[in-house]
């Protein structure tokens, strides 16, 4: 299926090798009170957190965007809602881009939200070409309101469904539809894939490489059954194994480090940074 032409700015950072973290309360002093800038080339921040204008969020989001280009990720768009897109939540977040002149937008595939009810759970999707129609259909939307092309991140998930396509064919299709690029999270597809038996490998072989744009790095924690996306600990081997079969595949895309609970002192997540910024220029340096 042949991609639509190019309708929006095209993404800033697709095919640039930077590396990032998720900005986070217990480090916004750190990214704002030093001489120097904090050593990433980005920062991401959850663009609910600051769709409200004004307030403290906003000031701190307009002085750290001083310092670093800023990635918006959202976690309630709902792609996946047979309702359509939520028109007041993309006016908020269209406001936000405007301000921001973000690096990326993103959020993720799944719905959130039914009949007016927003679940704050990222709820995951049948792969079928009805679930495709609706997802298409509202990325559209999204994308012509925001004015740009978005990234949509694959989900981590706990229950599969009986479903004609493989998770890797959906994403392809979606982004053949409709010109979105790909947010590409390794923990979740080695979550997904150790919880559901699938090979993580044609999972990175299935995918459009060339609409991946940014990866998230994250670690996960063993639930009674199930590995659980809890972002509360470094990046695992295996996770670090997967992520170097993605850059060779991929070639230099934007990476960021995701810590959401039990958060260390910065100083720990930017060595886990540059243990990604090592492990792909290495490969960066093969290649060449």
């Amino acid at each position: 299926m042949a991609r639509p032409p190019g309708r929006f700015p095209a993404m800033s950072g697709m095919s640039h090798l930077l590396f990032g973290l998720g900005l986070r309360k217990p480090h916004y002093g750190d990214f704002l009170d030093g001489d120097e800038p904090v050593a990433v080339d980005f920062v991401e921040v959850i663009s609910e957190n600051f769709m409200v204008p004004g307030g403290r969020p906003r000031d701190v989001l307009r002085r750290v965007r001083e310092r670093h280009p800023v990635a918006l990720h959202g976690v309630s768009m709902s792609v996946g809602s047979a309702d359509g897109i939520d028109r007041d939540y993309l006016a908020r977040l269209r406001l936000l881009v405007d301000d921001v002149d973000p690096l990326f937008v993103s959020d993720h595939l799944c719905w959130t939200r039914i009949e007016g009810f927003n679940s704050h759970d990222l709820l995951p999707l049948p792969y079928t070409e009805e679930a495709l129609d609706v997802v298409c259909d509202n990325i559209a939307v999204a994308q012509d309101v925001l004015g740009r092309e978005m990234l949509i991140e694959n989900p981590s998930s706990y229950v599969a469904f009986d479903a004609p396509m493989t998770e890797w064919e959906f994403l392809d299709a979606m982004c053949a539809r409709t010109g979105c690029g790909l947010l590409l999270d390794v923990n979740n597809i080695y979550v997904s894939a150790t919880n559901h038996g699938f090979d993580a490998q044609a999972y990175l072989a299935g995918i459009p490489a060339d609409r991946v744009a940014q990866i998230h790095l994250a670690g996960h924690s063993q639930g009674r059954t199930l590995l659980i996306d809890t972002h509360d600990r470094p990046v695992p081997p295996p996770v670090w194994t997967l992520y170097e079969a993605a850059i060779a595949r991929l070639g230099p895309v934007a990476t960021m480090i995701e810590r959401d609970d039990d958060i260390p002192p910065l100083a720990e997540l930017l060595d886990e940074l540059q243990a990604a910024r090592d492990m792909a220029g290495a490969h960066m340096r093969r290649a060449a």
